[in-house]
């Protein structure tokens, strides 16, 4: 397994110019790689919707490259969206998933079936373009380049070390973060977009 850290820190020189939305723990974990803030989109506490989300910032530019770092946990709450995006094939999508085996910013609860499931698979039954599965850093960054340069929409499952965070929702100290609006502006104002 690999440390979500070190994906990032291996995804990040070949990150480019791509709009990248985190999500879960990951959103958290990816501000200390990020070299691009502005074309981060982060939308924290939408476990379960940030990938249609992701889709979304897709369909609506489509000359973007899109990369979302997704968590297992948030996927199984919205499963039926690999068939989304699998039908609307967005060429400039790329979907990253953090499998961690359980729900970490909860408590590390064990999420059902977590050994035997094949995410990679299911999404390429779905109709993604391409699935790759991973679970040691060297594989993934002697790939990750070319994975980047195919055509969308590409899934990509990562093996991660559970981080898990213990305390108790609402009890959690909180970190300084853009809001929804703020994050949403800022990207924005960078692509040169106006309007509500």
């Amino acid at each position: 397994m690999i440390k979500a850290a070190d994906v990032f820190r291996v995804f990040q020189p070949h990150r480019g110019k791509a709009i990248v939305i985190p999500t879960g723990t990951s959103g958290r974990q990816w501000r200390d790689f990020s070299t691009d803030e502005k074309r981060d989109l982060t939308l924290g506490g939408a476990m379960g919707q940030t990938t249609g989300a992701a889709l979304g910032v897709a369909l609506g530019l489509p000359n973007e490259q899109v990369v979302l770092f997704d968590a297992e946990g948030a996927l199984l709450m919205n499963l039926g969206v690999l068939a989304t995006i699998a039908g609307k094939q967005p060429a400039n999508f790329y979907h990253f998933l953090l499998d961690n085996g359980c729900y970490a910013t909860t408590g590390g609860q064990p999420v059902p079936n977590a050994e035997h499931i094949n995410y990679a698979g299911m999404a390429k039954e779905a109709g993604y373009r391409a699935a790759y599965r991973f679970d040691d850093l060297e594989t993934f960054g002697a790939q990750v380049g070319d994975i980047l340069s195919e055509r969308g929409p590409v899934f990509v499952a990562i093996k991660v070390v559970p981080e898990i965070e213990n305390e108790p929702i609402g009890r959690r100290q909180r970190r300084p973060m853009r809001s929804r609006a703020e994050t949403i502006r800022v990207l924005q104002e960078e692509l040169g977009i106006t309007g509500k």
